[in-house]
């Protein structure tokens, strides 16, 4: 397939705008798409609106971008945009500003540019519009197969097998309309993961819209996703599509399913069976062609046991089942994810932070992260804001636990400290199961009785404190004492 072209005509260089959206593009790696920008002095004596069609066409460009700050006179900006158009009928010429009143945007587009983008530049939005211009005139699949991999995929990192394991569906239900359950702790990246399934399918084009379930307020929850016409309830002034309708060909995602209430759980168990479902208010069923995907931080199976949420809405969600693991399940990832993150803060925010020290390494392996991915994303983030150094040390990193200052540790201590944690663990729950008799404790234990006393008095444990307990699950909440 033949390569696709990218022209930058920046008629501004001052500007800066130019060379931002070159970096936007060079940190999009693995892209088949070579960029050459070609910087012009607004000026310069000799530049013509002929001088700069010339440089256009020894390019051969696919699609131009025309750069220039606001300040630039507007006869100019006019000219230039009208003779490339001229000259180039069938290229595309997007049109890059940093900023420009909605009515001369209209004017612009109106004399004949393809599009409109101001800063800040997001890749994947760029990208995809990008990719929606050369489709029209460019053999697809390699280009597409490329791109929606490079935004659907590229915040999805990680090597450890538990995590491959979940991640390697994602190309394969995205081919098709299944829904798909994803379940993990807050932070695991489901949401990034729905996100990949989108773009990855053939609803790319098309809106992918997220919802948070749990912060809706409950009785709103219905109108939001399914609408209402007009008098529907007091206050109901005008008719309301609901995000099911706006979703209407893309997906919809639903995170914290778990919070629907029952009502909605049963509208939304029609419309997964039959793609239909009925606003507020409204004697009319509607129809909308959308894909569900769903996420809850919460086993969803326990809500079913309990009566929270309807066994047969399960069911019908849970035909593809991702499972997230956590980051301390692979701790193996957490360098990968951290260098990641660096990458990408020290180019947003223009810091010369480059890499982190072994100490500091060592720091983020011995955390537990119970906020997971985002939570070390924050870390990092706030390291690279507040650092000025090229190497992040452990004193660059804040975390919000005594669990960081477990980096003094050596191989020794930390042995000890969780062979502590196993043994006084194990002893409890024996004393438990039990009820505090140390002679069953210790056969159960398959050690005689005299050492497992010792263990006892080694982690402090007061074993009358178990004896008045019914069976239960939880160790007791009271002070233990020596015995």
């Amino acid at each position: 397939m033949k390569e696709s072209n990218l022209l930058l005509l920046d008629i501004n260089p001052t500007s800066g705008l130019g060379k931002t959206l070159q970096e936007t593009f060079n940190a999009s790696n693995g892209l088949n798409i070579p960029l050459n920008c070609k910087s012009v002095e607004i000026e310069t004596s000799h530049l013509t609106t002929k001088n700069i069609a010339k440089i256009a066409l020894t390019f051969h460009p696919d699609i131009i971008f025309l750069i220039s700050a606001y300040a630039v006179h507007h006869h100019v900006y006019y000219t230039l945009l009208q003779s490339l158009i001229t000259v180039f009928t069938k290229i595309p010429v997007i049109l890059v500003m940093d900023k420009c009143p909605d009515e001369e945007v209209f004017d612009l587009l109106k004399t004949g540019a393809t599009d409109f983008i101001t800063p800040p530049f997001k890749s994947a939005d760029i990208l995809t519009r990008i990719w929606r211009l050369l489709e029209q005139n460019t053999p697809a699949e390699r280009i597409h197969q490329t791109l929606m991999e490079k935004i659907g995929l590229q915040q999805i990192i990680g090597k450890s097998p538990a995590f491959l394991a979940e991640i390697e569906k994602i190309p394969l239900v995205a081919k098709s309309d299944v829904t798909v359950l994803i379940t993990g702790e807050t932070g695991t990246g489901k949401e990034v993961c729905a996100r990949a399934i989108h773009y990855l399918s053939p609803r790319t084009y098309k809106p992918f819209i997220p919802v948070n379930c749990g912060a809706i307020p409950t009785e709103l929850l219905e109108n939001e996703l399914f609408g209402h016409k007009t008098g529907a309830f007091t206050g109901a002034t005008s008719s309301q599509l609901g995000l099911i309708q706006e979703a209407d060909s893309g997906t919809l995602f639903l995170d914290e399913i778990d919070s629907l209430s029952a009502t909605a759980q049963i509208k939304l168990l029609r419309f997964l069976q039959e793609k239909e479902y009925r606003p507020l208010g409204s004697p009319k069923v509607c129809k909308a062609d959308v894909r569900i995907i769903t996420a809850s931080n919460i086993k969803l199976e326990d809500a079913v046991k309990t009566g929270k949420f309807r066994q047969d809405v399960y069911y019908r969600l849970n035909i593809v089942h991702l499972i997230l693991p956590r980051l301390r399940e692979r701790r193996h990832d957490i360098p990968l994810l951290a260098r990641h993150f660096l990458t990408k803060y020290a180019e947003e925010y223009n810091k010369q932070a480059a890499e982190f020290s072994p100490d500091a390494l060592q720091m983020l392996l011995l955390h537990d992260w119970p906020g997971n991915v985002r939570e070390l994303e924050h870390v990092i983030e706030r390291a690279v804001v507040l650092s000025n150094q090229r190497v992040l040390g452990k004193k660059d990193l804040v975390l919000p636990s005594p669990e960081g200052d477990m980096q003094a540790e050596s191989f020794q201590e930390a042995k000890k400290r969780v062979i502590a944690q196993f043994e006084t663990a194990y002893i409890r729950g024996l004393l438990l199961a039990h009820q505090g008799n140390i002679t069953k404790a210790a056969q159960a234990a398959k050690k005689n009785r005299r050492a497992f006393w010792q263990l006892i008095r080694k982690h402090h444990i007061n074993p009358e404190s178990y004896k008045t307990l019914p069976h239960s699950t939880n160790p007791p909440q009271s002070k233990e004492k020596e015995q």
